[in-house]
């Protein structure tokens, strides 16, 4: 059943594209994959070279650490996680968590300092965008972000070997921040929000190809707008 909603949904999107409502990307290389987590909060990952020693940066964590607890199962590496949200800090911490997991409460931005996050429009969902949302502005909430090279400088890193990223539309500034910065990214996992109305296809499209030229190759897409980028 699952696999003929996946089938649905890609059929959906293709017809969206036609139209002009959404881009469809196809995998670009081939290797080894491994999916971690729960089908809502799961990413796919290359596991060549991973190991005890990789260093994860998990951006977005929300109430479904599943990715990052069989990371730490499988490889026994330590998980950087980042996010700024009370109700994620509160629900993280209420958990049962091994050493490996490791819990800060600020975001990702292309700049340091304080930044507005908006809330989603459904209360009972936990997302919060640093894009702007009138609907709900009047609830934003101000949290503190950092740039990667601060965050890594921060941890004593100068390279990440998995940068998994949902930051419900803040993807695209980070990412353009990353090559200016020239950070050894090795894999990157990212969910795309040009769903959003305030986000357009080609900020997707200028992205990829960004970091096609950059030498990032897509080898995973989920149906879900999550793409897992290796870089070759």
């Amino acid at each position: 059943m699952e696999k003929l909603i996946n089938i649905f949904r890609k059929g959906r999107r293709y017809s969206k594209t036609l139209i002009g409502r959404d881009v469809v990307h196809r995998v670009q290389v081939k290797c080894p994959k491994e999916r971690h987590g729960t089908k809502y909060g799961g990413w796919v990952i290359c596991p060549t070279k991973i190991t005890k020693d990789s260093i994860v940066c998990s951006f977005g964590v929300g109430e479904d650490i599943s990715f990052d607890l069989s990371l730490i199962n499988q490889y026994r590496c330590k998980v950087y996680a980042f996010d700024p949200t009370p109700r994620s800090i509160q629900w993280v911490k209420s958990q049962t968590l091994p050493p490996e997991f490791l819990l800060f409460e600020f975001g990702i931005a292309d700049y340091d300092g304080i930044a507005k996050f908006n809330p989603p429009e459904n209360p009972n969902h936990i997302s919060h965008t640093i894009l702007e949302r009138s609907s709900t502005a009047h609830n934003a909430i101000e949290v503190k972000v950092h740039k990667l090279t601060k965050i890594l400088e921060m941890l004593g890193y100068d390279k990440v070997d998995i940068l998994k990223m949902d930051i419900e539309g803040g993807e695209y500034a980070v990412i353009d921040d990353l090559f200016k910065s020239n950070i050894d990214v090795h894999q990157l996992l990212v969910e795309f929000h040009h769903n959003f109305k305030n986000v357009s296809i080609a900020q997707t499209k200028n992205t990829v190809k960004l970091l096609n030229d950059n030498g990032f190759r897509i080898f995973h897409i989920s149906p879900f707008y999550e793409y897992s980028f290796i870089r070759i």
